[in-house]
């Protein structure tokens, strides 16, 4: 990829104008050099990834890839050619008659998608708002966060102050009234050339919008005023929906738009009425603008301390709902006995395996009145008319603003792998981990992503937690944790702490990114304990083990899934004696489980079912490198042992069904962590260096291929990967 220029520069970043391989012009966002090593920052500047790929295509620029360079990560997106709003009024003056009002109408319909997808822009404002050649979209997702997520204003202050509604300046729960708010900002200073509310000292602009009415400026009278005074309301319960200032502002269009009149007058019926607010436009809010938060965020899990996990049983938490997104849970140990874990084995210091991740992205379900989805589809349609006039103004061609229906995941199937290789890139951006002088290459074309790791502090004695914030984030020191495992898509943070509760059971915390909602689970109950093992392929399961310490080893007793979703647990107790030496893993398919069981050179696999029913076995397999833990291929289809009478340099590949031997070969590797994809795997080279040893990608066929991790070998280190979701296994 070709740099080609800077096209500007905001609070998060610089964005430059590229040529990728193609020969087609793309942005690229590059994090700002002094925000690279914040945790929050990288997370923010990622997040708009994951936003973006949520809204429909036709709203905003197309994220295309993202990378690591110089240790700040960049976002690769659709270039859209053409100069944003707040360029287009200083250069050639205010917009007016049918071409604001086709504005207007454009613009609200983005956000109307973008609410739809269950998003909140917070920071929308003219300099995000690019005039294309098929109309106007909306870009610059980097603060944007899911409909029930609150910002707060500390020491700086995330969004745009001359924008912002008052309910956002004051910390209190910002929903889709936030962006209506700015929406309108951004209409007055299209007409007029000025924010409503000023844009000199930043007091001075926060006084204004908390306390003054705004400065229409030159917005004539018609319903555009009246639509932009509603949703500049103090009161957020005020102001209308996206969906409702469409229909309002097709009701009663401009001249030479007749058509789109025809089509409002067809659909208002839909439409719900809204009122601009009585009385003058101005003075404080009183209390909270939209009173208190509901759903998953109004409260503590029921039956669960209120505070931090592991504290007081009663008494609020301070600050945001459950404590910040990220950074250490705090488990405090004088709140429940301390718990132990088991002694680290050579398969828990060296194997901490990969966790896979689901391609799909999951959907939305969308529970609001029926009437809403209608008018939301009815605006989409029109917009579709206002982009071809547009066209006709600008004579040139139409994008087409339908998305194309995304397929649904094919059920795995019972064949062997494909014997044909896929290319493995064979070099990464460099980066050093916290907690060591620990080497991490990554390529944004991996396979495998690094999302969690342990670190043995032998001064201590003990093992260090760190976890990453999102998948191509940076890591943070979980220090007061057992365990902390990623969820394959980066959003959800399983946990388990170092005491048990108040009654003396064992739980996990799952901990939701993007919403900051904490859930405590509770497992089972002392002497027992609950390690967490692994996430499900899709990140709806956690499975767990039921552990009991006998002497001085442990012993497995079942296992435990966790549904994620509904927080539900279903306790598997397994009666077969002969398997308690070794930790119980998730099947190929995540819908039981297996365990190991038999001689030391004649190791035998057992599936399990969810009611601890032994299914089915597969006789001499030989060993198993790293245990029970994700010995399957990402498909299901294959399984990795070492090969019976063999060595760990002997590596056999089995058909997961049939338990049919599928492939044999030998390497340099001395132990395999899994199936880097359906045709590589990864492991631990520990012999070609004296003083450092390395994760690799090897082949079938036995052949190093790519350096992924380099450890000094006198540290013990455990690194926990996730299958890439951009890879679509």
């Amino acid at each position: 990829m070709d740099l080609l220029g800077r096209l500007g520069e905001g609070g998060q970043g610089v964005v430059y104008l590229a040529k990728d391989h193609s020969g087609t012009n793309v942005a690229v966002k590059w994090l700002r050099p002094d925000q690279a090593g914040d945790q929050v920052s990288v997370e923010r500047f990622l997040r708009e990834v994951q936003v973006a790929q949520q809204v429909a295509p036709f709203c905003t620029a197309a994220v295309l890839g993202t990378g690591l360079e110089q240790e700040r990560p960049f976002i690769v997106s659709e270039f859209i050619e053409g100069p944003s709003l707040q360029r287009v009024v200083q250069e050639e003056g205010p917009r007016t008659g049918s071409v604001l009002h086709r504005l207007a109408i454009g613009t609200a319909t983005a956000l109307a998608a973008i609410h739809q997808a269950g998003i909140v822009h917070r920071d929308f404002k003219p300099a995000n708002v690019i005039i294309g050649t098929d109309g106007p979209r909306v870009i610059d997702f980097g603060i944007a966060r899911a409909l029930n997520a609150t910002s707060t204003i500390s020491s700086m202050v995330v969004g745009t102050p001359a924008y912002m509604p008052p309910e956002q300046i004051m910390g209190h729960t910002v929903g889709p009234a936030a962006d209506m708010f700015a929406w309108a900002g951004a209409m007055v200073f299209a007409a007029s050339g000025r924010a409503p509310f000023g844009s000199d000292t930043m007091p001075a602009v926060i006084n204004r919008v908390l306390n003054q009415n705004p400065d229409l400026g030159a917005l004539g009278a018609g319903p555009l005023r009246e639509v932009v005074i509603a949703c500049l309301a103090k009161d957020p319960a005020q102001r209308p929906t996206a969906e409702q200032v469409i229909m309002r502002l097709l009701q009663q269009p401009t001249a030479n738009s007749g058509m789109l009149a025809q089509a409002a007058a067809e659909a208002a019926p839909l439409q719900q009425p809204f009122a601009p607010p009585s009385g003058p436009m101005g003075g404080p809010p009183s209390g909270h603008p939209s009173g208190p938060p509901s759903g998953p965020m109004a409260g503590p899990p029921s039956g669960h301390p209120s505070g931090p996990v592991g504290g007081p049983p009663s008494g609020p938490p301070s600050g945001p709902p459950y404590g910040p997104a990220s950074g250490p849970v705090p488990y405090a140990n004088q709140h429940g006995a301390p718990m132990g874990r088991p002694p680290a084995t050579w398969q828990q210091q060296t194997t901490m395996p990969p966790h896979r991740a689901h391609p799909a992205t999951p959907r939305k379900s969308n529970k609001g009145p029926v009437i809403a989805g209608i008018t939301v589809a009815v605006a989409l349609l029109l917009l579709a008319v206002v982009v071809v006039i547009v066209q006709i103004d600008r004579a040139s061609v139409t994008a087409d603003p339908t998305r194309t229906p995304t397929t649904e995941r094919p059920r795995k199937s019972t064949q062997p792998p494909s014997p044909t290789p896929v290319a493995v890139p064979r070099t990464g951006s460099k980066r050093t981990l916290p907690g060591g002088t620990i080497s991490l290459w990554e390529n944004p074309a991996d396979a495998i992503i690094l999302t969690s790791y342990e670190i043995y502090n032998k001064k201590e004695d003990d093992w260090i937690d760190y976890a990453r914030g999102s998948l191509r984030g940076t890591f943070a020191k979980y220090a007061a944790n057992w365990e902390s495992m990623v969820s394959p898509d980066g959003r959800y943070l399983a946990s388990r702490g170092r005491s048990y509760s108040s009654d003396s059971y064992d739980f996990i915390v799952v901990t939701d990114r993007q919403t900051d909602e904490r859930s405590t689970i509770k497992t089972v109950k002392e002497p027992l304990i609950s390690s967490i093992r692994a996430w499900s392929k899709d990140g709806s399961k956690i499975l767990l083990n039921i552990e009991r310490k006998v002497g001085s080893n442990w012993r497995y007793l079942g296992f435990v899934v966790v549904d994620r979703a509904t927080k539900k647990i279903t306790r598997v107790d397994v009666d077969d004696t002969s398997i308690r030496e070794t930790a119980f893993g998730f099947d190929g398919e995540d819908t039981g489980a297996v365990n190991i069981y038999g001689d030391e050179k004649n190791r035998r696999l057992r599936f399990f079912d969810v009611e601890g029913e032994a299914t089915r076995s597969t006789a001499g397999i030989g060993t198993l490198s790293a245990g029970t833990q994700d010995i399957f291929s990402p498909s299901g289809k294959a399984f990795v042992t070492n090969c019976p009478d063999g060595g760990d340099s002997d590596h056999c590949i089995w058909d997961s069904s049939s338990g049919k031997r599928l492939r044999t070969f030998q390497s340099d590797c001395d132990k395999v962590l899994g199936f880097y994809d359906e045709t590589h795997l990864y492991c631990w080279e520990q012999d070609n260096s004296t003083t450092t040893d390395s994760v690799q990608v090897i082949d079938f066929e036995g052949e190093l291929l790519r350096k992924m991790l380099e450890v000094p070998n006198d540290v013990d280190f455990s690194p926990t990967f996730t299958y890439n979701p951009a890879k679509g296994f």
